[in-house]
Formats: structure tokens, sequence, C-alpha cells
């Protein structure tokens, strides 16, 4: 297994999860992965912009299984229940190929195009997490773990823990911001949401000078 200071001093290689296990109750239930923005699915946006920074990707799905399998392989988180985003982290980090496993959720379009480099920058030889920042708040569900970290996170399970957060503040954590790019971690939730981010999506460039540019 890589060790932690060896990642701070050589890019290795990263696996990356994209989470999409979730009921989406605000979204109608609908499979939020599957929820269309300016005409694409969610899901194809987040792996635009992440397969270029990762060396494996899987997607945590509990339903459209056999859809998600035709993106990248597919890993369940093994229960009925719903139990949140740390049962996919536990399913991640047990299936990955590689020793860090990058987290990101489904909804996320406006994933930034530079997260690896600036996890990998934030990096030290006791790191055994990193997580984003938005400038305002914690984004527990976009975030860096190690391997090492599985047998820690089954137990947390098993005794009933649910809240990330919680969770990461029992290990050495670094936190990444991107209060530079404030729609990097918008959340698309509701349908109204989705349409408002759409409709700024494809509104037209405005050129203060000439006007409309495109």
């Amino acid at each position: 297994m890589t060790s932690k200071s060896d990642s701070h001093s050589d890019p290795v290689a990263v696996s990356a999860v994209i989470l999409a296990g979730g009921r989406a109750t605000r979204m109608g239930g609908e499979d939020k992965g599957w929820v269309a923005l300016a005409g694409r699915p969610l899901i194809d946006h987040v792996l635009a912009r992440l397969r270029p920074q990762v060396d494996e990707v899987l997607i945590n799905a509990n339903r459209s299984q056999a859809r998600y399998q035709a993106l990248a392989p597919v890993i369940s988180d093994d229960n009925n229940d719903y139990l949140g985003p740390l049962a996919g982290m536990q399913a991640g980090l047990a299936a990955a190929r590689h020793d860090w496993v990058l987290f990101v959720p489904c909804d996320g379009p406006a994933l930034p195009l530079d997260l690896m480099s600036r996890f990998r920058a934030a990096l030290t030889p006791d790191t055994e997490l990193v997580v984003a920042h938005d400038g305002d708040w914690l984004q527990p569900v976009v975030a860096l773990l190690h391997k090492s970290l599985l047998p820690s996170l089954t137990a947390a399970l098993a005794e009933g823990e649910r809240k990330i957060d919680i969770w990461f503040a029992r290990h050495h954590m670094a936190v990444v911001s991107f209060a530079d790019q404030p729609d990097a971690f918008i959340n698309l939730n509701s349908p109204a949401e989705l349409a408002a981010y759409e409709a700024r999506l494809l509104a037209p460039a405005i050129d203060p000078q000439q006007g409309v540019t495109s």
C-alpha cells in the first residue's frame, strides 16, 4: 500500500467514486444522476469534469445500476436502508483500486477542473483525508480519503454514525478552499434549483461594452 507521505512527494494514482446512492426525496424521488441539465444527464456533466483528473472512476448506486454500468463500473453499498453518503464511502474505499479515493456527488455539474491538483497540494505526511470548502461551508461529500480509513469507517457505521463531519473530525483532515469558484459545489436538490441554474447556464453572455456576445 502506498504510504500517505509518499503521496505528498510524488503524484500517485487516484480512484474516484461518484456518489449516486441517495433517495433524492427533494427531487421527487427521481434518480438525480439522470436528471437532465442543459440537455444532458447530471452524471454526464460530472464525468466530463472528473475523468481527466483521476485514474479510475466508479459509481456508487443503489438503483438504475444497468444504466450507470454503461458509464463506469457500479458498486452498491449493500443495504436497503439508504444509510447516506458514509455508506457509499465505505463501499468505495473497499472497491477502489488505488490507495487514495476521491468522492464527489452525482449532482455536481460545476465540479472544479483543478480539484485533484488542489487536493494533492494540501497533502502532508499525516493527512488522512482532504475535504473541500466553498468559502462559507464545508463540502463533506467532495473529499479525498485514504484507504487506511476503511476500518474506522466500517466501525463508525456499525455504531450507528451517519454524520460525515463527525466521523471526519476523528481523523487528520486538511481543508481546501474553493471560494474563488462560487458555483463549484452548487446544490441542485429540487426542480426549482435545477431550473434556476439551467437558466443561468444557458443565458447569453453579456459584454458591458458590446451587449450580448453569445
